[in-house]
């Protein structure tokens, strides 16, 4: 079953300094259908204005991945951790038993456009944690790139959950196949230009839901980046 959920389908929040897309359901946006999937529970596709951003506030027993697309977003958490991550970086905290942080543009000039992600752990009560790392874009560039897995390997990020992460820029007459093991399933978020996926066409804010698609193929591509989820089912 290959499901296609289109951009604009997407649950949307504008508040002004923020603008968001959420890709399942998440705060006052509610949608039966698109409640999670999986382990994997938030894409929020959101754009803070310049010098504004969501101020102190608590997690646990959660992975949230940051993955910045244009700007400058500044982290800050109760573990002391700190920094601003660009284009590039992934960023990972794992929440277990609780953890405080913040998030703000750190430019007042540019705006800043991110994914927030967030999967559910495979165990409670962790000890909270950090980490981010830089993937060039080279590395991205016709292939899948491992950005986070349970392990770490292939110097990813990593997360509690037996859950892959890939990111690949395709363009102009670029193909990539995936072949997902047995009991697994996909999820594909086109994070901007354009693809085909198994011959249909997505778009940037375009969403596949992949059961039972043993193989997958993207072609087609329009200077574009996608991310692309292996997860249990």
């Amino acid at each position: 079953m290959l499901e296609i959920r289109k951009s604009a389908d997407r649950g949307v929040a504008e508040h002004g300094w923020l603008s968001s897309r959420h890709s399942f359901s998440f705060a006052n946006y509610y949608d039966p259908k698109h409640v999670g999937f999986g382990p994997l529970l938030v894409i929020n596709e959101d754009r803070v204005q310049p010098g504004r951003g969501f101020g102190a506030h608590g997690h646990r027993d959660m992975e949230i991945i940051s993955y910045v697309l244009d700007g400058a977003l500044e982290h800050k958490d109760s573990m002391g951790t700190g920094s601003v991550i660009r284009y590039g970086h992934v960023q990972r905290m794992s929440a277990g038993t609780g953890v405080v942080h913040s998030e703000f543009n750190h430019s007042h000039d540019e705006p800043v456009h991110f994914l927030q992600i967030w999967i559910r752990p495979n165990a409670q009560g962790i000890e909270p944690g950090y980490e981010e790392k830089y993937f060039e874009p080279a590395g991205k560039a016709r292939q899948w790139r491992l950005i986070a897995s349970p392990d770490g390997r292939d110097d990813s990020v990593l997360i509690h959950q037996d859950a892959q992460i890939y990111a690949s820029i395709l363009d102009g007459e670029d193909r990539l196949e995936y072949t997902f093991p047995d009991s697994r399933c996909g999820y594909l978020h086109v994070v901007r230009g354009a693809v085909a996926l198994n011959g249909l066409a997505l778009s940037a804010g375009d969403a596949a839901k992949l059961v039972n698609e043993r193989q997958v193929t993207v072609s087609d591509a329009g200077r574009a980046e996608i991310l692309l989820f292996d997860l249990p089912i």
